[in-house]
């Protein structure tokens, strides 16, 4: 009897954890999760060719004019010592090669990114580039047949969207 029985609540269990791993899966299927994880890939990688420029380009012209290829050491205060041991210098130059570095970064991607997509743009709005071309027929269908697909309830839209009725311990078939 108690061999039955807790047959029963394994394979209640089990199936709780398979509604849980399809809400997962719905959840993860369902776009938003893949769009911002190749935001976050290509911003990475658009991060790196960044500080490349920045370090490879930026900061030598900073070196020509300051004699240093950054401002770490160039504004020291102390150290000052008020008891036993040895103090450490309050560096401010580290903060403004940081600052500046912040500032080069802002700068290349406003000149690179932001400033060339609000000329197309505008270059889009007054007709001189054409706009992108409508999508084919099958693409239609295929878009018509994922909103069709993504107004269907499911078990992670349900739980998005509140459920009136509070989950039960153990999971019920």
């Amino acid at each position: 009897m108690s061999e039955t029985k807790g047959t029963t609540a394994v394979g209640a269990r089990l199936s709780g954890l398979a509604k849980v791993g399809q809400g997962f899966k719905d959840f993860i299927a369902r776009g938003n999760v893949v769009d911002l994880a190749v935001g976050v890939v290509i911003g990475a990688a658009f991060g790196k060719v960044v500080t490349a420029f920045v370090e490879a380009v930026l900061n030598p012209l900073i070196g020509w004019i300051f004699g240093q290829p950054n401002l770490d050491n160039i504004w020291n205060i102390g150290p000052y010592t008020w008891g036993d041991g040895d103090a450490q210098a309050i560096q401010v130059g580290v903060v403004l090669t940081q600052l500046l570095n912040f500032l080069l970064t802002a700068a290349a991607i406003y000149f690179f990114i932001v400033l060339p997509l609000n000329a197309m743009a505008a270059r889009r709005k007054k007709g001189v580039e054409p706009e992108p071309a409508a999508p084919a027929e099958d693409i239609l269908l295929l878009q018509e047949i994922r909103d069709l697909l993504a107004s269907r309830p499911n078990p992670a839209t349900a739980n998005d969207t509140g459920s009136s009725t509070p989950p039960t311990y153990p999971p019920t078939a």
